[in-house]
């Protein structure tokens, strides 16, 4: 299967790999943040990353813990400000980026590769959830991310197959002008 990995997902596979980390059973917070010089905290109080420490809600279960640590991680590694002072639409791209990278990294694409897939989707998402302890709704998702970025490609390979099919036509060279009318030239 030809799969186009995204930049993002390319930066996290180097990013893991940088820090020797290659195989799902690897995945540990404290460690990853040990490796980076962070200190990770546990409160009675929602997560976030602040002055060089990941706080994580100490209410959660693990693998909400985990995918906290990666949605955090995300604004200590590629933000910057204050999201105290920032303007609303800012601090929604941040989270929807935080939430992107979330998923990637919490189970990188270049291990779930590396999955057999069972044939019955719920069975692949309960695969997903133990191998890298996550939630089910979060397997869900990123199986889901992973399925559209597979067809997506499939489309893409599909379409440019059939544009060779396609009779080139020979077509006159054309302005267009601020009306859109087509004068030839």
């Amino acid at each position: 299967m030809k799969y186009q990995t995204s930049l993002l997902e390319d930066w996290i596979k180097d990013f893991y790999i940088n820090l020797e980390i290659n195989e799902p059973h690897q995945l540990d917070l404290l460690d990853i943040a040990y490796r980076m010089g962070l200190n990770v905290i546990f409160k009675d109080i929602s997560s976030r990353f602040y002055d060089k420490e990941v706080i994580i809600d100490e209410r959660l279960s693990k693998p909400e813990q985990w995918q906290e640590f990666g949605h955090e991680l995300c604004h200590a590694l590629r933000h910057n400000g204050n999201q105290l002072v920032m303007d609303k639409s800012f601090i929604e791209l941040q989270e929807y980026q935080a939430n992107n990278f979330m998923h990637h990294f919490c189970v990188p694409t270049f291990m779930l590769q590396k999955i057999k897939f069972p044939r019955f989707r719920s069975r692949a998402i309960c695969l997903i959830a133990s191998t890298f302890g996550v939630t089910f709704p979060f397997a869900n998702k990123r199986l889901e991310m992973y399925e559209n970025r597979v067809n997506g490609v499939l489309f893409h390979h599909e379409y440019v197959n059939s544009l060779d099919n396609v009779p080139s036509i020979h077509e006159e060279p054309c302005i267009i002008n601020l009306d859109y009318e087509l004068i030839p030239k």
